[in-house]
């Protein structure tokens, strides 16, 4: 999957939350609300970091392996619902990821 997820235009304090939550979760720590929720829609073990910035609610979809967090889609969510798109995207890079395996 390298090269598939592209770094967002974080704040710098977004970037730092973020960082400190993924090593949260590096750290087998299990997120709750506020930060992260599942997303048993795309996949087991699939979850939504959430991550407030200046205006914009930024997405990580992510995945927890036993030996690695999989980060499947950033993006700056503006409806209630996750598109389509979105979930699509990462089904396909989970497929695509889970058969190079």
């Amino acid at each position: 999957m390298h090269g598939e997820v592209k770094t967002p235009p974080f704040s710098l304090s977004a970037r730092i939350e973020a960082g400190v939550l993924l090593r949260r979760l590096q750290q087998g720590e299990n997120l709750g609300m506020p930060h992260s929720r599942p997303m048993p829609s795309i996949r087991v073990h699939c979850h939504e970091l959430r991550i407030r910035d200046e205006g914009k609610n930024w997405r990580v979809i992510y995945r927890i392996d036993e030996d690695a967090i999989l980060i499947l889609e950033v993006f700056n969510k503006t409806t209630r619902a996750t598109p389509d798109s979105v979930i699509d995207n990462c089904k396909r890079r989970l497929s695509k990821y889970d058969n190079d395996q």
